[in-house]
């Protein structure tokens, strides 16, 4: 397995993000960038998708769980590496697999994605879940990379944004009396990713290229994770699953622990 520096745990759990250079292949990025450009291409029995008409559709097109209609990609979001270095990070014994999304920043009429924490958004009490975001492609900030705040990570749950009717979450927090710093922006070389907190504020640039700006994130969260009924997320919709259970079952597998990694 990858064997995390203990200065990057560090720089993790003070900033709420980290940067990890060369991780997967030349071969491991061609390979998935190839299964995700299939998955796009289909209507998938199981994924969720965006409409190509709608506003959303400007800010990002998405396709989630594209592993559950790809089996190329199951390997790559199922992942033991990835996961145990997610792990690493967590704080946790163990970590489940919430659910990948792929990220499509169209080029064109693009429009950045405003300032938000992801874990606001997500139907578990726990606010420690990462994201692992993987472009396909170097990014910056003319295709769209991410930026983030900081420290951000440390000001608690605040509330989801509205991606069409954005709030300003930084004048939230000015409100509060904290001075959280500037925005870091994190350009990526391909082979690489960065890895953030369900709490850290984060931001894409528009895409101002002439070519869609695709990225594979992956969210896993910890394996005693408990349902938060007040959420409405797509993949716990219809469910039976009550207030301050555990989230598991096949939908999500634990994919790293620490037992495994001794």
């Amino acid at each position: 397995m990858f064997e995390v520096p203990a200065e990057k745990i560090a720089f993790y759990e003070e900033n709420g993000f980290v940067q990890l250079e060369d991780v997967l292949s030349e071969k491991e990025i061609n390979e998935l960038s190839a299964y995700l450009d299939e998955v796009m291409a289909i209507e998938g029995e199981h994924t969720q998708s965006v409409e190509k008409d709608s506003d959303y559709f400007k800010i990002l097109n998405s396709k989630m769980n594209t592993w559950r209609d790809s089996a190329g990609m199951a390997l790559y979001v199922l992942s033991p590496k990835l996961a145990d270095i997610a792990r690493q990070f967590s704080g946790s014994t163990g970590v489940r697999l919430f659910h990948d999304q792929a990220f499509w920043k169209m080029p064109g009429d693009s429009k950045p994605t405003p300032w938000h924490q992801d874990a606001t958004y997500f139907p578990m009490h726990e606010s420690n879940v990462l994201t692992l975001w993987l472009p396909m492609h170097d990014v910056d900030d003319v295709n769209g990379c991410l930026s983030f705040i900081p420290g951000s990570h440390k000001e608690g749950k605040l509330t989801n944004v509205d991606f069409l009717h954005p709030i300003d979450l930084l004048e939230l927090t000015k409100e509060s009396g904290t001075n959280l710093r500037r925005p870091v922006n994190v350009p990526l070389k391909r082979g690489s990713f960065t890895l953030h907190h369900g709490l850290t504020f984060h931001y894409a640039h528009a895409n101002k290229s002439d070519k869609p700006r695709r990225v594979l994130t992956i969210v896993y969260m910890p394996e005693n994770a408990t349902f938060n009924s007040k959420s409405n997320h797509e993949l716990t919709q219809g469910s039976s699953l009550q207030e301050g259970e555990p989230l598991k079952g096949r939908l999500f597998p634990v994919l790293a622990s620490a037992s495994q990694s001794d």
